[in-house]
C-alpha cells in the first residue's frame, strides 16, 4: 500500500466509496440447526461462514452462504478509476453498518487521507460519529423509511418555508444538529414575505438532511459515481480469481483476498491493462463542502 500511495496514481479528486460484494462457498446446507434461546443457529462445514441476504441483482436468490467482503475504495473523479484500499472480511449474515467506521479507522493508520465516503444507505454514520471525531463526510441515498419534513420537494430536496411558499429557500449552513435555511425571495416577488418567518431549521436525518443535505448537486453526483466501487470487485472475482472460494475459514480466505488485492495494485501500478484515455468532459472535482 506504501508503494501504491507513493506512485502517484490517485489524483488530487479522490472520492473515497464503500460497498460490499459475496463470496459464495460450497458448505450450502448446513451440517446442524439448532434454537437456542429462541434463535436458529446454523452450523455449516465452513464454521466462521454464515447465511445472509443477498444482493447480487444478477442472482435471483434471496439468500447465500459464505462471506460478504466490504471494500474501502479510492475513486478519481475525473478519470473515474477506482482503487481498492481496504478489505474486511466477515459472514455473510454481518450487518454493513459495522463496518464503515473499522474501513476508516484502518485507513487513516495507514496514512490514506479520508474526506468523503459515498456508500448505500447499509453503511451509515447514524450517531454522527465520524465526522464529530475525525471530520468525516459520509452521504447515502435517502433513506425511504425516513419521514420527509413538510414543505420539502421529494424529488430534489429543495426546501420551502410553509405551504402556501412557492420560492425555494436559501440554504445558510448547518450546525451541529440542524440545517439553516432562509428565504431567497427577491424584493416583490413573494406577497407573504411580510408575514412569515423567512427561517428555517431542519433537524439532520438520514434522508434527504444528512450532514450535506441532499439538494447539494455535487452530492447527486458522488452517489451516482459509487458505482465505480463495483468495478474492483469485477477484477478481484474475474482476474485474480475470487469468484470461486478454493479455501476454508476466515483467516484463509482474509489471506486469500489480501494477495487478490495487492495483485490487482501491482497490475494497476505497471498499467499492463492500461487502455488509452477516452476524450470526454472530465466530471466535476471533489466539492469543496468536503474539504
Amino acid at each position: 500500500m506504501h508503494h501504491f500511495l507513493q506512485s502517484g496514481m490517485l489524483g488530487d479528486h479522490i472520492l473515497h466509496g464503500v460497498d460490499s460484494t459475496e463470496l459464495v462457498n460450497e458448505c450450502k446446507i448446513p451440517l446442524a440447526s439448532l434454537n437456542i434461546n429462541g434463535q436458529n443457529i446454523r452450523i455449516y462445514s465452513d464454521l466462521d461462514s454464515d447465511c445472509g441476504k443477498r444482493r447480487n441483482k444478477r442472482d435471483k436468490s434471496v439468500y447465500v452462504v459464505g462471506y460478504r467482503l466490504h471494500t474501502l475504495t479510492a475513486i478519481d473523479t475525473e478519470t473515474g478509476h477506482s482503487f481498492p484500499i481496504i478489505s474486511l472480511l466477515a459472514p455473510a449474515n454481518h450487518h454493513d453498518s459495522h463496518f464503515l467506521s473499522l474501513l476508516v479507522d484502518v485507513a487513516q493508520a495507514m496514512g490514506v487521507e479520508v474526506k468523503l465516503v459515498t456508500a448505500d444507505t447499509a453503511y451509515h454514520d447514524n450517531d454522527g460519529s465520524l465526522h464529530d471525531k475525525k471530520g468525516i463526510y459520509v452521504t447515502t441515498p435517502p433513506c425511504s423509511t425516513v419521514s420527509t419534513p413538510d414543505n420539502v420537494d421529494t424529488a430534489n430536496g429543495t426546501v420551502f418555508c410553509h405551504n402556501e411558499c412557492s420560492v425555494p429557500m436559501e440554504y445558510a449552513g448547518v450546525d451541529e444538529d440542524h440545517h439553516e435555511y432562509k428565504c431567497a425571495a427577491n424584493t416583490g416577488e413573494c406577497l407573504l414575505k411580510g408575514s412569515c418567518p423567512q427561517c428555517r431549521s431542519i433537524s439532520l436525518d438520514r434522508g434527504f438532511f444528512q450532514r450535506i443535505p441532499y439538494h447539494v448537486e455535487q452530492i447527486r453526483e458522488a452517489h451516482d459515481i459509487r458505482k465505480n466501487c463495483e468495478r474492483p470487485f469485477n477484477l478481484l472475482k474475474h482476474q485474480t480469481g475470487l469468484e470461486t472460494v478454493r479455501v476454508r475459514g476466515q483467516s484463509a480466505i482474509t489471506v486469500r483476498c489480501t494477495f487478490s488485492s495487492i495483485s490487482l495494485l501491482l497490475l494497476k501500478m505497471a498499467g499492463t491493462r492500461k487502455k488509452e484515455p477516452a476524450k470526454k468532459s472530465p466530471q466535476l472535482p471533489l466539492f469543496k463542502m468536503a474539504a
